[in-house]
């Protein structure tokens, strides 16, 4: 078949659900395109839904603590080598790796080295720690795709390929949050403020946090005494470990505690206390205001700071390249220190800070689906 009517061939992988949503989207936005490319790879349900032939399950790659990986590794390996060899043996226009780096650049790379032209869609942290990974990004990749306009100038530091996408957060959440609508959607009160606590998805966060969190409610309550609390827990398991931690702090606090359904109780809230991650883009997408608080255990915190190379940790300000919310880390989350700085945020009016939300969350939502699909027709050179 000549070289123009051939089918546009994209080899894919994702590891995790939030590749596997990643994926859906793009490969929509590629059929949109090229309703006959042939795309194929490791894939979840939303991938192969929108059309992904999967050449293995995503379940395969998803496996989270280091026993269950060193269990599982051999056959890790063995799916490693058989989709490099697949993909060199039935070449692809371009391979696309989303996240799952340990997985993913070292396919890239091999690929690479091949002839395959490969991206690396979400950009590893490398510009907070172990930055001399950038060196083996940038062998292995022919683009990465950032998320954040920070990200494309770290890689633009070292002369890496990098393209700033935008955000799919920043797609999906509307500019102005529907607060009302989230509370009625939660069943919480149409009216009074609402702190929202989010300890974190992992046990370690929970732990933790949730003692910290805790006693700084029942000081904020006595300070006040309208302020109700509503906590999202993304499964049983640590709705769980709360609860115990709850009944040695504060068994006399009320609190609505909500299966999951984490972005829309941040909405449906005036404030959120939260962990480091994800969450405080998302809060910051909501339009609430925030105060971070995080503690490690003390080796892991030691190592952090030889290791972390940013001044700030949160998202929003990392964004801004300032400090937007109160960062309140290691010693210096205190249940005193939390009452004052959410306090703050409760007594005073917060227009200007919601207003440099809004101008960031336009800063990055620049369909995100799209423009990685563009990108990869553009390495394909395809229109």
């Amino acid at each position: 078949m000549p070289e123009s009517q051939r089918p546009l061939r994209i080899g894919i992988v994702a590891g995790e659900v939030s590749g596997d949503t990643l994926g859906a989207g793009l490969i929509r936005e590629l059929r949109a395109r090229h309703p006959d490319a042939i795309i194929e790879g490791i894939a979840g349900p939303q991938m192969i839904e929108a059309g992904c032939n999967a050449l293995f399950d995503m379940d395969e790659l998803a496996v989270m603590g280091v026993v269950e990986v060193l269990g599982r590794l051999p056959r890790i390996l063995q799916i490693r080598r058989q989709i490099v060899r697949h993909f060199i043996d039935n070449p692809p226009d371009v391979f696309v790796g989303i996240d799952a780096p340990d997985f993913n650049i070292g396919v890239e790379l091999k690929l690479k080295r091949a002839g395959i032209a490969t991206i690396h869609y979400v950009s590893p942290s490398v510009w907070a720690w172990r930055q001399n990974r950038i060196h083996k990004i940038k062998a292995a990749t022919d683009l990465v795709l950032a998320f954040l306009p920070f990200e494309k100038a770290f890689y633009d530091r070292f002369d890496a390929p990098c393209r700033f996408i935008g955000h799919t957060l920043a797609d999906q959440m509307p500019l102005t949050p529907d607060t009302r609508g989230a509370r009625e959607r939660l069943g919480l009160a149409p009216d009074g403020p609402y702190l929202a606590l989010l300890p974190g998805s992992r046990h370690a966060e929970v732990t933790l946090l949730s003692p910290v969190y805790l006693e700084a409610c029942k000081q904020l309550k006595v300070r006040h005494p309208e302020l109700k609390f509503v906590v999202p827990l993304v499964n049983a398991r640590r709705r769980q470990e709360f609860l115990a931690i709850k009944a040695e702090v504060a068994p006399e606090l009320d609190i609505t505690l909500i299966e999951g359904r984490g972005r829309e109780v941040m909405t449906a809230a005036d404030v959120v206390l939260l962990a480091s991650g994800t969450a405080t883009l998302e809060a910051m997408l909501a339009k609430k205001p925030m105060v971070v608080g995080y503690k490690l255990k003390d080796f892991s915190y030691w190592l952090a700071q030889r290791l972390v190379k940013t001044e700030h940790v949160s998202l929003p300000n990392l964004l801004a390249d300032q400090t937007l919310v109160a960062e309140l880390i290691q010693h210096e989350c205190t249940p005193g220190h939390i009452v004052d700085e959410v306090g703050k945020l409760l007594e005073h009016d917060n227009g200007e800070l919601l207003a440099h939300f809004t101008r960031l969350h336009k800063q990055i939502r620049c369909n995100a689906d799209e423009q990685a699909a563009l990108a990869v027709l553009e390495l394909a050179g395809q229109p």
